[in-house]
């Protein structure tokens, strides 16, 4: 009998979708994209998971550091999860759960807040070159890894219903001028609040109205946003901008 080891032993022999050199070069990028979306939805879509409110923020912020930011988001995120349809499962699917980046500072206040009302929330973590773990917070089956920046973003969009962006770095200010462009550009829902919590940060940190006065926004960008320095009044700007409440059944 003739020895057939090397074809047994060559790569191309391999069951593709076993082959992770193959799954994992180049050329099947585009099906690891494929695979990012398509494993969270299926996740997200056996929770119910209808919408969202996304919580951005730094990942340095620590519990009691005297800023009070971390307990902030903590409160605001129960007071979601509590008066937002997180809770209503037996009335259909979630509403405005509670998703995070799924890290550490802003977005572990924010996943505890939702454990502090009893409910479920997303965490979206990402692979870094330092790397970071999720928090202990974020519902098990909802705490997803991403390769992809691209994707990540793509899930944080799709079934957000407002937007609450806490202080934070160069990544939080790319995750709001992300939505920010969405919104302006007509991509996302125009009725999709958005909420920078602390003013005196933010209009400190950006002035806002630099870009309209040389002309590279329209005055009315401007009212894509609005501020915040409670947790109640973030809550209180999100429904007075058209956010979203089921109706209790039962």
């Amino acid at each position: 009998m003739t020895d057939n080891k090397a074809q047994m032993a060559s790569p191309a022999y391999r069951i593709a979708a076993l082959d992770q050199d193959f799954v994992l070069g180049d050329t099947m990028r585009g099906v690891r994209f494929h695979l990012e979306y398509q494993k969270a939805e299926e996740y997200l879509r056996k929770w119910g998971v209808a919408s969202t409110i996304v919580v951005f923020g730094s990942a340095r912020v620590k519990e009691g550091d005297k800023r009070g930011w971390y307990e902030a988001a903590r409160a605001f995120a129960r007071i979601v999860s509590e008066r937002g349809g997180a809770l209503y499962d037996h009335a259909g699917p979630r509403q405005n759960v509670i998703a995070t980046g799924g890290g550490p500072g802003i977005m572990e206040a924010a996943n505890r807040g939702a454990v502090d009302a009893g409910a479920p929330s997303i965490g979206y973590n990402i692979t870094l070159p330092h790397e970071q773990e999720p928090n202990a917070y974020s519902t098990p089956d909802l705490t997803f890894r991403f390769h992809y920046f691209a994707m990540r973003k793509m899930h944080f969009a799709m079934r957000a219903a407002a937007l609450v962006v806490f202080p934070g770095g160069f990544g939080t200010l790319d995750e709001l001028f992300e939505i920010l462009t969405l919104r302006q550009t007509g991509k996302m829902d125009d009725a999709l609040p958005i909420v920078l919590y602390d003013s005196i940060f933010w209009r400190k940190t950006i002035n806002f109205n630099r870009f309209v006065e040389e002309g590279l926004c329209a005055p009315a960008d401007l009212d894509l946003f609005a501020f915040a320095d409670t947790p109640e009044q973030a809550w209180g700007e999100l429904i007075a901008r058209g956010l979203k409440i089921p109706e209790r059944k039962g």
